[in-house]
């Protein structure tokens, strides 16, 4: 005689048969249940499909018919309504296709443990089992099914979008919205004026994520190196002086540059560059020098964080690495090479790379500096726009919701590939991968 799960014990074999369970589980939920005479769980797994089909049966019908077609009737049929319907239909189909599969997988597990002779418990103790095993999904459920609808379902929305022809000429009810497959991204890879722009904006939002973000790196392990340097007095002092930057809202500092910066009227122009070499620079009207600014910000926005973050690591390596190095005869550049470096890429490796990814959708400074601007020939984005800023003004001010939507999806894509493969190259993410 053995023990199988709680109070649960094995008798003779008998002749119960599983796979008449799991036949009669698909057909309908919990009848495999009620054939191994688990008739409680039978009852309210059977209750729950039967309320499923009752309260969303009709609705998941009409969402299937509704993201298949996105309507029939113009001026009847709302196409992004019955894209939502569709997709909330297909997530009840998914939450029911768990729930199946569980429903199958329960009968199809004790038809086979009662086969080998398991005697169920009572229905005190099994509601004990019951309970000790699903409380943490019990609490984690609700969490579950709010990051579906939070999260999940608006991503899914965006997807959609990407494979209509949602803008403003097909916009519902007036007009149906159809899908039209990759058509969107075959427009910005080959249509002149969709290709000019996207390889301009992708070009420069590349270039402004590597040079920004490697700007801000370098010169808050500069500033914290020095700082953390024996020779230094005052360090608190210093340090504090330092993260000022990170003290005053990030819009703040922005809106605050943008004046400075004004062709006309800001004080770069009219207290130093007038005065001192009597040129006005085109600060907002001359896409390059807009560009060179806007780097030039996010390195005072970025390098406070990038320098109290080396500080506290700095803090953490040994001493007695240094003076075996001294001993060693190691110079400054050597100790910081093979001692301090090391240690600080591998503490700080997944933030860093955050940085970069974080960068790449900086909104925030882009639009508030100058709107992505100025404007450029030829193009249906601004000068200083990034990927993030153009699907912005596709959205509200062209309405261009299917075109927005695709490069949404190829941002995606393009940082979750870069933010995988770096993490999973980073020594920390190996270490931790070890444990």
């Amino acid at each position: 005689m053995s023990v199988q799960g709680h109070l649960t014990i094995k008798t003779n074999v008998s002749k119960h048969n599983p796979t008449i369970a799991m036949v009669l589980s698909i057909i309908f939920a919990g009848f495999g249940q009620l054939y191994n005479k688990r008739y409680l769980k039978g009852i309210a797994f059977a209750l729950f499909e039967i309320l499923f089909l009752v309260t969303f049966g009709e609705f998941i019908g009409f969402g299937i018919w509704g993201i298949t077609t996105l309507g029939e009737i113009a001026g009847l049929d709302h196409s992004v309504f019955l894209l939502v319907y569709g997709l909330l239909a297909i997530i009840l189909i998914a939450f029911a296709a768990v729930f199946y599969f569980f429903n199958v997988k329960d009968a199809v597990k004790q038809a086979k443990a009662i086969k080998e002779g398991w005697i169920a418990p009572k229905l005190g103790e099994s509601l004990r089992i019951f309970y000790d095993k699903t409380f943490p999904y019990l609490l984690t459920t609700p969490g579950f099914i709010l990051l579906i609808f939070a999260v999940v379902f608006p991503l899914m929305f965006a997807i959609s979008l990407a494979f209509t022809n949602y803008d403003l000429y097909n916009s519902p009810p007036r007009n149906l919205v159809d899908w039209v497959g990759f058509e969107n991204f075959g427009r910005l890879f080959t249509v002149g004026l969709w290709r000019n722009t996207f390889v301009s904006v992708f070009s420069w939002t590349i270039i402004w994520t590597v040079v920004a973000t490697t700007f801000q790196i370098t010169l808050g392990l500069f500033l914290a190196v020095l700082v953390n340097d024996a020779r230094v007095k005052f360090k608190k002092t210093i340090r504090t002086i330092l993260i000022l930057p990170w003290a005053v809202p990030a819009f703040v500092t922005i809106l605050i540059f943008a004046a400075m910066f004004n062709d006309q009227f800001g004080a770069i122009n009219s207290d130093i560059m007038m005065p001192l070499f009597n040129i006005e620079v085109p600060w907002l009207t001359d896409p390059v020098y807009t560009r060179v600014v806007l780097i030039f910000i996010q390195t005072w926005l970025g390098y406070p964080f990038i320098f109290a973050l080396f500080s506290g690591v700095l803090q953490s390596i040994s001493s007695d690495w240094y003076e075996a190095a001294d001993m060693d005869g190691a110079s400054r550049w050597q100790k910081f090479q093979h001692i301090t470096l090391p240690h600080l890429l591998f503490a700080t490796a997944p933030l860093l790379i955050i940085q970069y990814t974080t960068n790449f959708n900086n909104f925030n400074i882009i639009y508030l500096f100058n709107e992505g601007g100025p404007a450029v020939q030829g193009q249906n984005a601004g000068g200083t726009d990034i990927l993030i800023s153009w699907v912005y003004k596709l959205t509200f001010d062209t309405n261009n919701y299917s075109m927005a939507a695709a490069i949404s999806l190829i941002i995606g894509l393009i940082v979750s590939i870069f933010a995988i493969f770096q993490f999973r190259k980073t020594a920390a993410f190996k270490e931790e991968g070890n444990l």
